[in-house]
């Protein structure tokens, strides 16, 4: 991780856009990432729409599209943002520090709002499903 944060934001925001970060380094925290930039820069409801467009971009480009999952997608949006509003960061380093439950129990958070696999459902991959335990305002 310490490697990704050598690029400023926009520099890992630009090379994500462009699909110069290796698949390799764009692993769950990179992700997380992305997802705290884009709401940084230009809030949740453009956010949303950005990461779906651009991530289903990346998928393509490396060949992954079969990883790409739409409902996981905007719930990470969405738990980041409900983080963010509690945090005291200003910058992603301190914001995962803040909060590592995002970083080391992420499929428990996700587990929590949906009483159902999301990470292998296809019906999930194609369309966003609401959470149907506990929503995520």
């Amino acid at each position: 991780m310490e490697k990704r944060f050598e690029l400023t934001d926009s520099e890992f925001e630009k090379q994500f856009l462009n699909c110069e970060i290796a698949p390799s380094l764009f692993n769950h925290e990179a992700h997380l990432r992305l997802a705290w930039i884009t709401i940084y820069t230009y809030g949740i409801e453009q956010a949303e729409k950005n990461i779906l467009f651009q991530l289903k971009k990346y998928v393509e480009f490396i060949g992954a599209k079969d990883k790409y999952n739409i409902t996981l997608t905007i719930a990470a949006i969405k738990v980041v943002y409900h983080f963010m509003l509690k945090s005291n960061s200003f910058n992603f380093k301190d914001f995962i520090t803040e909060f590592p439950r995002l970083k080391n129990n992420f499929k428990e958070l996700i587990a929590s709002h949906y009483g159902f696999d999301v990470y292998n459902s296809d019906k999930a991959k194609i369309k966003f499903l609401e959470p149907d335990l506990l929503p995520f305002d």
